[in-house]
Parts: structure tokens; C-alpha cells; sequence
């Protein structure tokens, strides 16, 4: 997840900068989690049965943004997907390396190496790294909506007939996590794959019932005690991205509000199937 210097940012303020697509701006501490916690909403939403849902036999293709993403919205399902099984493929569409302006610690040659060595980690907390393949699709960090066409070109060259597809929610909030979800659920629905679109900043942004989300397409996966607890640990081996820069005194890029909305029970998934 890197919130800072994408050419889609506008600056709200005297020093800081935050995503803005549309009417969806990441800024602030955005809404609490006990607001989600007590959406009945939320507690009424159907239950996704991965079981079913997830056949054994189908690879599943999860795509990340930014090494990272694919723990913070993921994280219960992968642990899930590999208890019973099924193949998974780990799409990171960029190396993060845009997270740390100016840094001294993070320069951007340094997280081209630094981000994807914590998303091995946090597979590894996971205990799954030996069942996750990975692709790094190599794209621009802040430029991924620039990039679409080249994109589009690279699923071409590895998505499989049978496979599902996990991406980000297209209306995500973040630029990287829009172009993620657009051009991923684009291919899907062109191929007649089933797509399954995860809400990561839109838990910042959003609020419970919000409008401009379908909720009638959500689903929700319910995590165990201790999937929650692999997840939380998992979510831990990011240090690039939940401790402060030092050199520039800015905060970490996920505050402790951030990584407590993703670090619920449950995940919460749109569903298409295009089949």
C-alpha cells in the first residue's frame, strides 16, 4: 500500500498529500472501527463458503498493488485457499517503490528490494510461502492507471482459462488500487472468469451502508481466532510501512487506525462471476 507521490494526488494540506479518485480521499484518520463493528449491515452480510466457492482444483490469482495488499485484504483467505489446497498465484503490479519521498532510509532503489523481501516474510508468518507463486508484474509505482495497456497485455500471458480472480475493489479509493481492480476485473469479465474484487482503503474513506458501494454484491469471509492471529503477524513484517521515517520525520505510511480496520475478523469481498 503507498499513499504518496502519485501524479493522481492533490495536496490538502501545508505538508502532506492524500489519493483523491473522485469523491473517495484517503485522508485522516478516516471512519472508526467500531463504527464498522457495529454496522448491522456488516453482521448480516452473506457468508462466503470458500470451500465451495473456491474449488480445489482452480488456481486462484490474487493481485497486489504494492507488496503488501495482498496480506492487509487477503490475508484470512490465503490462509484458507492453502489450508484446502487450492494453487495460488501472488501478482505484486508494482514494487512499492513510490512509499517514501525524500527518504534517506527508504529510497526507492532500496524498496524495490526491501518490499517484496516483507511480503516473503509475511507468506512465511503465514506458513504458506511454499504453496504462493509469485509474479512481480514490474509496473511503475503511482503509474499503474498509465500502464493499463501493458497491463492488460501481461494477464494475457499467464492467466489460465479456469482460473479466479482476486483484486482490489475498482473503486478502492487508492490510484494503484483502481487501476489494479479496473483493468483486472475488465480481463475477467472479458474472459468469463470470476472475479472477486476485496475492500482495503475503502474502509478509510467509506462509511456503513455507503452508497457507493454495492454491498448487495458483498460477501464475507469469517476468520477463525487464529487466522486472525497469523494475519495480525503477517501484517507485521511490513516495517517499511508501519514504523516512522526517521530521516524525514514523517509517520508510518499505515497508521495503527489503518491496520486495525484491516485486522477484523472478517474480509469483505464483491462478487462477479462472469461465467
Amino acid at each position: 500500500m503507498t499513499l504518496n507521490n502519485d501524479k493522481t494526488l492533490e495536496d490538502n494540506s501545508k505538508n502532506d498529500t492524500h489519493p483523491i479518485v473522485g469523491d473517495r480521499i484517503i485522508k485522516g484518520e478516516g471512519t472508526s472501527q467500531d463504527a464498522w463493528q457495529n454496522w448491522a449491515g456488516l453482521q448480516n452480510m452473506s457468508r462466503l463458503d470458500v470451500t465451495t466457492r473456491f474449488p480445489s482444483e482452480q488456481r486462484v490469482c490474487i493481485f497486489a498493488p504494492h507488496p503488501d495488499d495482498e496480506i492487509l485484504g487477503c490475508g484470512g483467505l490465503l490462509l484458507q485457499l492453502a489450508a484446502k489446497g487450492n494453487a495460488i498465484m501472488l501478482i505484486h503490479v508494482t514494487n512499492g517503490t513510490q512509499s517514501h519521498p525524500n527518504s534517506q532510509i527508504y529510497s526507492p532503489e532500496k524498496l524495490n528490494t526491501i518490499r517484496p523481501q516483507e511480503s516473503l516474510e509475511a507468506l512465511k508468518v503465514l506458513g504458506i510461502d511454499h504453496q504462493v507463486a509469485i509474479i512481480n508484474l514490474d509496473l511503475t509505482d503511482g503509474e499503474v492507471f498509465a500502464q493499463q495497456a501493458q497491463f492488460h497485455e501481461k494477464l494475457a500471458s499467464f492467466i489460465q482459462p479456469n482460473d479466479i480472480l482476486v483484486t482490489p475493489f475498482v473503486h478502492d479509493g487508492h490510484p494503484d488500487h483502481e487501476a489494479t481492480g479496473q483493468v483486472v476485473a475488465a480481463f475477467a469479465k472479458q474472459q468469463q472468469l470470476t472475479c472477486y474484487q476485496v475492500l482495503i482503503w475503502a474502509w478509510h474513506w467509506a462509511e456503513p451502508a455507503d452508497n457507493r458501494i454495492p454491498w448487495r454484491r458483498a460477501v464475507r469471509v469469517d476468520l477463525s481466532a487464529e487466522q486472525l492471529q497469523r494475519k495480525t503477524a503477517a501484517i507485521a513484517c511490513f516495517k517499511s510501512q508501519i514504523e516512522s521515517d526517521k530521516s524525514t520525520g514523517n509517520p508510518p505510511i499505515l497508521s495503527a487506525q489503518t491496520i486495525a480496520r484491516v485486522s477484523q475478523p472478517w474480509e469483505v469481498y464483491l462478487y462477479e462471476s462472469n461465467a
